[in-house]
């Protein structure tokens, strides 16, 4: 679920809205270590752009 997800957030990644929305979406069902990698990989892959999103949405889900 991890590299599906990774797929969506990278096709979604032009839109800030949608961006956020299929975030809180995967983080509902992945598993704790995945959500560690997912967290490393969207900081790695959109924190320049997304960088407020990323840390609301994984503050939520701790």
């Amino acid at each position: 679920m991890f590299e599906y997800t990774k797929q969506i957030l990278l096709k979604v990644s032009f839109d800030k809205v949608l961006f956020r929305k299929e975030l809180l979406k995967a983080m509902e069902w992945m598993k704790n270590d995945e959500k560690h990698l997912l967290k490393v990989w969207c900081i790695t892959t959109f924190g320049h752009h997304y960088q407020d999103i990323i840390m609301e949405v994984f503050k939520k889900m701790t």
